[in-house]
């Protein structure tokens, strides 16, 4: 049963030997169709007989029209019957009673025209035709047809009359357009010239100028053209300007070459027009300055360009001042002094609402780069100094500063040779705003300057105002290092160490230890390693310290020795393996895991490079195995692996306490069996 199911399974799928085209089976397809039904053909054997079918078929008819007049099928095939019977007079009467009823259908009456027409009815057809535009003066198709009649039959006055009473209408452009084919047609530019003045009058649109203009530009003079255009601009005003029609004018001249006056054009234009309706314009005018113009004139049209659409985006959002920031460089590129102030100033006028530091950021560099500009470009030094002043007075001190505006007009002051007045700025800056940049910078001006009282005392003032900024403490160091002043270096190491609080402890620590190492006093160094060591357990610092041991060399050399590279001493060895010795018994008690393999590394590293292959085997014994453990998590039901160490001396010491525990728990059971 479940094999008589569904379609037949195709058993053999291979090819068949004898293939059938898709065009075979088209073609038989056709040959197979049934001829379809046709009405059968009447025979009349008198003139009773076809009268009397005549009058069986006119009742027929007169019944389909009594039971619907308003359909325009009923009507239309009563009249055809009538023409094929040539029964004209029937057929107009037919048509007449049809027009009673819909007068206003336009397919009734284009089918008695053109059944007139047809029968060569010429001044019925005129007859119908005026009657059809007298009734329905808007239907486009009949004065077409009228018009087209009129031609045909060579009346051209008669054509032009009819046009006449259909421009008296005001129809759309397609009919003024056919009344100018006619007249070019039949050579009279004069008068389709004066079509054209009409046709711009009823409708106005640009387009309609150009199509006047590229007429008079094939039938016409160059002057024609020009006052064709300028008619068009005087009539559609700066409200209705369309680019199209400057690019038609502009285009124009360039054929003629006069390309001063297709330029002065593009500028009329985009003068007048906003950037929204002249896009296309502003792109045809770069072309033609790239085809035609010279470098200057390309880039005055690209700035051009660039300036109308900063302009729409600053409208937009007169708080974006990276867009002024722009605006302000495209004017500085193309040369006008005038133009970039007017920006810069627009641009400063913008005050961000709220004194929060975020929306001053950017703000900030407007005053920026206006001051470098009157300075470096425009070489009026006494502008750029009224810029930065009243940048400074516009700030908010009490709330935020900004240490570049500061520090650029320090740098302005110095550039004029004004040291006082720059370090009055300075001065000022840190007594209202005191931040590290401006001390750093301020010690770097002294620095260069090689007032080094001055840099002491800027020190003292910043370690005092921020104690926990390790930098200034190492620099300080530095400077009193470079002035050779030894003691003052320790004390200010020490004051520096002694601090609660420090950004950055351990590279002050590591600054204080390679000084003393650096002057070779390296009981002073390993005192600080001890001290260090009080504080921190840290792994590298036991690693650094192992390695200083092995670089501190308590003896004196030689110029001779101190040149060739002297191998490490025994005693030096020892003492760094002592530190990793220590080192590794404080993790151990520790169970820091992770710190003592670092350790174990260094250490290894170090047996591997100094020590003997004993030595390594024995740090090699103690590297720990990774073994992967699971614990739970807290507060949860889930459980989490983690890899952990162990250590072979762990082991050691956990076998032997195993061992121990399973002695007295003998031991205790024996004395109760006693």
């Amino acid at each position: 049963m479940d094999s008589s199911r569904g379609p037949p399974r195709v058993r053999n799928k291979a090819p068949a030997q004898v293939q059938i085209s898709a065009e075979q089976l088209l073609r038989e397809a056709v040959d197979r169709q049934e001829p379809g039904l046709k009405a059968p053909t009447t025979r009349f054997a008198d003139l009773e007989e076809l009268h009397e079918y005549q009058g069986r078929k006119r009742r027929e008819f007169e019944d389909y029209v009594r039971r619907n007049r308003i359909r325009l099928d009923n009507w239309t095939r009563y009249a055809a019957w009538e023409l094929e019977q040539k029964e004209f007079r029937r057929a107009r009467s037919v048509f007449e009673r049809a027009l009673d009823v819909l007068p206003t259908e336009v397919t009734l009456w284009l089918r008695y025209v053109d059944s007139e027409i047809k029968n060569r009815n010429i001044n019925h057809a005129r007859n119908l035709l005026d009657r059809a535009v007298t009734i329905l003066p808007r239907i486009d198709k009949l004065w077409f047809k009228y018009v087209w009649m009129e031609e045909t039959l060579g009346n051209i006055p008669g054509t032009r009359q009819v046009f006449e009473r259909w421009m008296s209408w005001e129809p759309d452009e397609a009919a003024w357009s056919a009344y100018i084919k006619l007249e070019k047609r039949y050579g009279e530019f004069q008068r389709a010239r004066g079509i054209y003045q009409r046709f711009t009058i009823v409708h106005p649109e640009p387009k309609n100028w150009i199509k006047w203009a590229r007429f008079e530009e094939e039938n016409g003079t160059s002057d024609l053209v020009r006052e064709v255009f300028g008619m068009a601009v005087e009539t559609l005003g700066d409200d209705f300007m369309d680019e199209k029609l400057f690019i038609a004018y502009a285009k124009f001249e360039s054929k003629l070459k006069e390309y001063e006056r297709a330029r002065a054009i593009y500028k009329y234009a985009l003068d007048r027009m906003s950037r929204s309706k002249s896009a296309h314009l502003h792109k045809q005018y770069t072309q033609f300055e790239k085809q035609f113009g010279e470098q200057e004139g390309v880039e005055d049209v690209i700035a051009a360009k660039r300036r109308v659409q900063y302009e729409e985006v600053v409208k937009g959002r007169p708080k974006d001042y990276d867009a002024w920031i722009d605006y302000a460089r495209l004017e500085e590129a193309s040369g006008d002094h005038s133009r970039v102030r007017e920006v810069y100033q627009r641009a400063l006028a913008q005050i961000p609402p709220t004194q929060e530091k975020r929306h001053w950021r950017r703000y900030i560099y407007l005053w920026i780069f206006y001051a470098l500009f009157e300075e470096l470009e425009a070489q009026d030094i006494d502008s750029a100094r009224d810029i930065y002043n009243g940048c400074l007075k516009l700030i908010p001190h009490k709330k935020f500063t900004f240490a570049k505006i500061w520090l650029l007009k320090a740098d302005f002051e110095v550039r004029q040779m004004q040291l006082t007045t720059a370090r009055k700025t300075l001065g000022q800056a840190l007594g209202m705003c005191p931040k590290d940049k401006l001390f750093r910078s301020y010690v770097e001006l002294e620095l260069k300057l090689f007032d080094f009282a001055r840099c002491r005392t800027l020190y003292t003032k910043w370690i005092e105002w921020n104690p926990s900024n390790t930098q200034a403490w190492i620099k300080f160091a530095e400077l009193e290092r470079g002035l050779d002043d030894l003691d003052r270096v320790r004390g200010i190491f020490e004051l520096a160490v002694e601090q609660q609080t420090l950004d950055m402890p351990e590279l002050l620590w590591k600054a204080y230890i390679d000084f003393e190492e650096v002057e070779e006093e390296y009981d002073r160094a390993r005192a600080l390693y001890e001290r260090l060591l009080q504080k921190t357990q840290h792994v590298k610092v036991w690693i650094s310290y192992a390695h200083f041991e092995i670089n501190a060399d308590e003896e004196p050399l030689a110029e001779e020795e101190a040149e060739a590279e002297k191998p490490i001493s025994e005693e030096a060895k020892a003492r760094a393996r002592k530190v990793f010795e220590r080192a590794h018994k404080v993790y151990r008690e520790q169970e820091l895991k992770e710190d003592r393999l670092s350790l174990l590394n260094a250490w290894k590293s170090f047996e591997k490079e100094h020590g003997s292959t004993e030595d390594v085997e024995k740090i090699e014994k103690q590297m720990p195995r990774k073994v992967k453990k699971r614990r739970k998590l807290a507060g949860q039901d889930e459980f989490q692996e983690f890899i952990d160490y162990v250590f072979p001396a762990d082991d050691e010491s956990d076998a032997k306490m195993s061992k121990l525990l399973m002695m007295a728990r003998q031991w205790k059971k024996e004395q109760g069996a006693a």
